[in-house]
């Protein structure tokens, strides 16, 4: 096997850990972001909490496909938890920027949305190309589970805020 073939195997095999990486990252720490945006409307907080709370998750995440590789004999267990906590930290990372940046809750939030919109857009480019699937429904699947999420998330803060306040 050549060296380029043996490139896009590896691409191929630690994808899942990509996406699974990713994918939480977006789903979780957008959910718990909007969910705090609306119990507490405090950026700093927010972003406090959200940057402790995905820096754990991360680590949870890694660990756990650490595990889940073990019993993949296809992959090392060890790269696929890199491959899943590093994704899960740069997703998080670009998700509590804006609440660091703006002090406007609203503002953080639109933002942050905006950003899981071009990273779902760029992942499912990349993945649509490696395996020639239709970007149209791959894109449409991962934003409508985020947004649901998110969705469930806020009215779950404004449950957490009606009932603390």
């Amino acid at each position: 096997m050549n060296k380029k073939s043996s490139m896009k195997k590896d691409k191929s095999n630690y994808n899942g850990a990509v996406v699974l990486g990713l994918n939480d990252a977006l789903v979780e720490i957008s959910g718990a972001l909007v969910g705090l945006s609306f119990a507490f409307a405090d950026t700093k907080l927010i972003s406090t909490v959200g940057s402790i709370t995905g820096f754990a998750a991360a680590l949870s995440m890694a660990a756990s496909e650490y595990l889940s590789a073990k019993e993949d004999n296809r992959k090392n267990p060890l790269k696929a938890s890199i491959y899943t906590g590093i994704t899960y930290m740069l997703a998080v990372l670009i998700l509590v920027t804006p609440y660091f940046i703006f002090t406007n809750v609203y503002t953080a939030t639109g933002v942050m949305f905006a950003s899981i919109i071009g990273m779902i857009a760029l992942y499912t480019g990349y993945a649509s190309s490696i395996n020639h699937t239709s970007f149209k429904s791959k894109f449409m699947e991962m934003f409508t589970i985020t947004l649901v999420v998110s969705v469930i998330s806020f009215l779950f803060g404004m449950l957490v805020k009606k009932l603390t306040s």
